[in-house]
């Protein structure tokens, strides 16, 4: 299914992956990894966001954009140290337009069909959180990747990318959450997610980010359960999870 809001469309593809427009430029979120874009071939997204090395797939980003796409990407994405087989950015730079950005940044991505507001905000797990091992170990430090606050339409959605629900993300200005809720000491579990969805107080929450494999998986509707008793409206897309 893909779910709505007024004329904002937001549909979760699986993993870290949300096509989100509002009749007019499309964006996409983390596109790839996990065959949640096997056989997918839309390429038809103006902005594409990529928020950490984790979530760096050319191949998944190359089935959603469009010729003229612009590729807004984190400027920690270091493809060498990947461990796995990836084209270097310079491959995709060839052919779409590559803007790397820091977590403090704001691009105004200019479409066909209108322009994107696209602004970054830090994304990490605290050294003392729940992600952290005795010695403060985390797998997302501060400095390996960013979130993303972006309007289509007359919406600001914001995908927080890969980490804690931090405090400040409460602060922002959100009409739609695409609320992560993998957990697994990995991310933000649903538990906390919900709490930060009541203090942000958005128009919608949607989550994504969970079940794409053992670590990530969450009780969704428990999620939606729990976000709906604190009188936030919430969607579920669980066609993706389904296949």
């Amino acid at each position: 299914m893909t779910v709505r809001y007024d004329d904002l469309a937001v549909e979760w593809l699986g993993y870290a992956t949300a096509r989100v427009s509002a009749g007019g430029p499309v964006v996409y979120t983390d596109p790839g990894r996990y065959g949640v874009l096997d056989d997918y071939w839309a390429r038809d997204g103006d902005v594409v966001l990529v928020t950490h090395d984790h979530h760096y797939d050319p191949a998944g980003i190359r089935s959603v954009a469009d010729a003229d796409a612009t590729l807004v990407i984190y400027e920690g994405v270091e493809p060498d140290r990947i461990g796995r087989d990836v084209e270097p950015i310079e491959a995709l730079a060839a052919d779409y337009d590559v803007v790397r950005v820091d977590d403090e940044a704001r691009v105004d991505v200019e479409t066909d069909d209108g322009t994107v507001p696209v602004w970054t905000v830090a994304a990490h797990n605290e050294p003392d959180g729940p992600c952290a091992s005795d010695d403060g170990t985390v797998p997302h430090p501060e400095g390996f990747g960013c979130g993303f606050l972006f309007s289509v339409g007359d919406r600001t959605v914001l995908w927080p990318g890969d980490g804690d629900a931090l405090d400040a993300l409460a602060e922002l200005d959100v009409s739609v959450l695409l609320a992560n809720i993998g957990g697994g000491g990995i991310v933000s579990d649903r538990h906390a997610a919900a709490d930060l969805a009541e203090r942000m107080a958005p128009d919608l929450v949607v989550p994504i980010h969970y079940d794409a494999f053992d670590d990530l998986e969450a009780d969704a509707e428990a999620f939606a359960a729990d976000v709906a008793a604190r009188s936030i409206p919430v969607a579920l897309d669980e066609r993706s999870v389904d296949g």
